[in-house]
């Protein structure tokens, strides 16, 4: 009975364990002089966004960041409550996150965060988070 037992939970994991352990690889590129962040899952291009990043006196920092936490209706500590809606986290408060400022996007405005219009920082939101966070590569640079 057993030996049943462990043959029948073999062919489950065989068939299922791979399954359930695949997921997609989501990479956010940020061009701080573009001022724009591709966005990539399994090496597929699908979208090119505007953002806003860090102005005069602030900075986003530049590197390749693993997702660390998510936060659907984040408020900044900060910065006077501030809404940061579809908050993505990558290192401290750095994150990607939506932003009502849409006039500003394609220019340097934010206090480090990178701001996407709150469609698209829906979008990103959903990505990373179904496709897990561990999964979700951030890479900013010059």
């Amino acid at each position: 009975m057993r030996r049943l037992a462990a043959l029948f939970l073999i062919a489950v994991l065989s068939v299922a364990g791979p399954a359930m352990a695949v997921a997609d690889t989501v990479v956010a590129r940020i061009s701080l002089s573009a001022q724009t962040m591709r966005v990539s899952v399994n090496g597929e291009p699908q979208y090119t966004w505007k953002v806003s990043t860090a102005r005069r006196g602030y900075r986003t920092p530049t590197g390749i960041f693993t997702a660390r936490w998510a936060s659907r209706y984040h408020r900044s500590r900060k910065y006077d409550n501030a809404p940061m809606p579809y908050a993505i986290f990558f290192k401290g408060g750095y994150a990607i996150h939506g932003t009502n400022e849409v006039r500003s996007l394609g220019r340097p405005v934010s206090h480090g965060c990178v701001r996407l219009h709150p469609d698209n920082a829906a979008i990103f939101f959903r990505l990373a988070t179904s496709n897990g966070l561990a999964n979700t590569k951030i890479i900013i640079a010059r």
